[in-house]
């Protein structure tokens, strides 16, 4: 026969809610683990330097020429 405190008679609701965050976490733990070793940003070195070229000649600081070159020897 069934006991009067029927499936949950260890821990009740609260040891069930326990349960579910503790594996909630652990999840959690285990996306952030994996989104930190396979980063999707890749590195833009090349692209931060062609963006101060531009800059540079939007400002006026460097000719065509000079534009042209840098972006041209950067890529």
């Amino acid at each position: 026969m069934m006991s009067e405190f029927g499936m949950m008679a260890g821990m009740g609701w609260l040891g069930m809610l326990m349960m579910v965050l503790f594996w909630a976490g652990a999840l959690a733990l285990i996306i952030w683990g994996v989104n930190n070793l396979f980063p999707t940003q890749q590195l833009t070195t090349e692209t931060d330097a062609v963006e101060i070229v531009r800059q540079r000649y939007a400002h006026g600081e460097i000719s065509r020429e000079e534009y042209l070159q840098a972006v041209e020897t950067l890529r």
